[in-house]
C-alpha cells in the first residue's frame, strides 16, 4: 500500500506558531529578534481572496520550526501604518500578500503574490 504513504514533504510539515504583528513597537521588537534568528513576515489582507489563497498555500507548504524561522503575521488592513513603516524601513515596495524575510535587521528575501512559496525560504536561511 505504498501509494498511501505520504510524502517526505508532508512529513515534515509544520504548523506555524504565528506571531501576530500589531503595532510599530512589535516591528521594532522583531528587527532587534532579527539578529538572533531569521524573522519572516507575512503581510496579508484579509479582504483580498487571492492573499487568502496565498496565506492558506503558504500555511500548507510550511516546513519549518521556531528554530528556523519566526513567522510574523500583519494583517495590513487593520495595520496599515505597521505595513508602511515595513516597506519604509527595508526599502521594499509594498504589496499584498507579501512575505520579507529579515536577517540582521536586512531583509535577504522578499516575494508577494503567487511566488511566494515557504520552501523557497530556505535558499535564504
Amino acid at each position: 500500500m505504498g501509494w498511501l504513504r505520504k510524502s517526505t514533504t508532508e512529513e515534515k510539515r509544520e504548523t506555524i506558531n504565528w506571531r501576530i504583528l500589531k503595532d510599530l513597537e512589535g516591528l521594532d521588537t522583531w528587527n532587534d529578534y532579527s539578529f538572533q534568528k531569521p524573522v519572516v513576515f507575512f503581510k496579508h489582507s484579509i479582504r483580498c481572496s487571492i492573499s487568502a489563497m496565498v496565506k492558506d498555500r503558504f500555511e500548507r507548504g510550511w516546513i519549518y520550526n521556531d528554530e528556523d524561522v519566526i513567522p510574523v503575521y500583519l494583517d495590513l488592513i487593520s495595520h496599515r501604518d505597521v505595513s508602511n513603516r515595513i516597506a519604509e524601513l527595508y526599502g521594499i515596495d509594498h504589496q499584498s500578500p507579501q512575505i520579507l524575510l529579515i536577517k540582521n535587521g536586512k531583509c535577504v528575501h522578499t516575494s508577494s503574490h503567487s511566488s511566494i512559496d515557504p520552501e523557497k525560504l530556505s535558499l535564504h536561511l
